[in-house]
C-alpha cells in the first residue's frame, strides 16, 4: 500500500463513516478521530467481506464494484455501518450493565 492509496482510503473512510451515521443515527465516540477509526475499520471490513463473498459465492454486482482509486465505496459504507453499530452497541451494553 502506498501513501496516495492510504490518503484516498482515509478520505473515503471519512465519507463512509458520515454515510453510516445517516443510516444508523448514533453518536460516534471520539468525534473526528472516532469517525476516522470507524470509517477506516469499515473500509477494511467492507473490502474483506466483499472479497469473501466474491470468492465463496461468486457475488459480483455492478453496484458493489463502484470504486475510487481501488477503494470500493458501497462495501465500505456497509462495513462502516456494521462497525458503527457494533461499537455503539458494546458501549451502551457496557454502560448499562
Amino acid at each position: 500500500m502506498d501513501v496516495p492509496h492510504l490518503l484516498v482510503q482515509l478520505v473515503v473512510a471519512l465519507a463512509c463513516a458520515g454515510a453510516a451515521t445517516v443510516l444508523i443515527p448514533r453518536q460516534i465516540p471520539g468525534q473526528l478521530v472516532g469517525l476516522f477509526l470507524v470509517g477506516f475499520a469499515g473500509v477494511w471490513l467492507g473490502e474483506w467481506g466483499f472479497g469473501l463473498l466474491y470468492r465463496e459465492y461468486g457475488l459480483d454486482h455492478q453496484l458493489l464494484r463502484w470504486q475510487i482509486q481501488d477503494v470500493l465505496i458501497v462495501p465500505a459504507i456497509i462495513g462502516s455501518a456494521i462497525v458503527l453499530y457494533v461499537v455503539t452497541a458494546f458501549l451502551r451494553w457496557g454502560r448499562y450493565s
